[in-house]
């Protein structure tokens, strides 16, 4: 037995004229709302607004008074955290970024490198020949 008999899309087609949701045509169909957005595709019905419309409503298409955002009292914080143009400062960052006291290491950085010769064994691992393992016999 199809999922899609004549009665079924006749009803589809009324209740999409009619402006219920996906979900509201499929709960009254009988069939899930991804079957109901699938054969109202292939029908090639008229594609309306997607529901998720902030301020409107789609029943009456009024809108809705929503509260105006609060405006933060206190001006946000605006630090400059030295760094130089050339990149040839150490740019490991020291502490939390919403910290205050949060700032960049800013010593002479290894060439071609963003750390300092500290900051640059912490973050790289140098590689040796690997391991030879032998076999068991």
């Amino acid at each position: 037995m199809t999922t899609w008999t004549p009665e079924r899309v006749d009803q589809l087609r009324k209740l999409w004229d009619e402006g219920l949701t996906t979900s509201e045509i499929g709960k009254n169909i009988g069939v899930s709302k991804n079957a109901v957005v699938g054969k109202a595709h292939r029908l090639e019905l008229p594609s309306r607004p997607s529901p998720i419309r902030r301020g409107v409503s789609r029943r009456a298409n009024k809108q809705i008074s929503r509260p105006k955002p609060v405006q933060p009292q206190s001006k946000p914080l605006v630090r400059s955290l030295p760094l130089s143009r050339s990149g040839r400062c150490c740019q490991w960052p020291i502490g939390h970024p919403g910290d205050e006291d949060f700032h960049f290491c800013g010593a002479p950085a290894v060439e071609g490198k963003p750390y300092c010769a500290e900051h640059y064994a912490m973050a790289y691992i140098i590689q040796g020949k690997p391991k030879v393992e032998e076999d068991a016999a």
